[in-house]
């Protein structure tokens, strides 16, 4: 399981160090993606990614083809270097607008990179009340 927050920064050349606890759980290669619904970037063990892979190929080919298109055409293996560090490629981080600044969250079968001003609002927008509501609905 994926959990916690972790601050990091990305460099001029696009390099992150990725969190030693999520790399340990991630394992030695990872998936990184754009993510579905939310201008933040995912990252998948190779068995998670290859879950959704076979969740994907089983919807009728007009919902597969789009979100293959988005998923696939973008996604890369990201490999540590023996600094812990991987390289965010450029289409990826233009298309969450990176910053210096970003934070890395565990999100059980996955991790998340936000930009700290885009994690920083999402926080905000978690009042008691809402995640109350949320707990409600679930039947928590």
């Amino acid at each position: 399981m994926l959990i916690g927050e972790y601050p990091c920064s990305v460099d001029a050349k696009g390099r992150l160090n990725f969190p030693a606890k999520l790399r340990e759980d991630l394992g030695e290669r990872f998936i990184l993606s754009k993510g579905l619904g939310d201008r933040c970037l995912c990252a998948y063990s190779l068995e998670e990614w290859e879950i959704r892979r076979k969740k994907l190929a089983a919807l009728p080919a007009s919902e597969m083809d789009s979100l293959q298109r988005y998923l696939f055409s973008s996604a890369c293996v990201a490999e540590p270097d023996k600094q812990g560090r991987i390289v965010i490629p450029q289409n990826l981080r233009d298309f969450i607008k990176v910053e210096k600044e970003v934070m890395v969250i565990g999100s059980d079968n996955r991790c998340e990179i936000w930009t700290r001003k885009d994690w920083d609002a999402i926080q905000e927008e978690l009042s008691p009340e809402f995640i109350k509501d949320l707990v409600r609905k679930a039947g928590f």
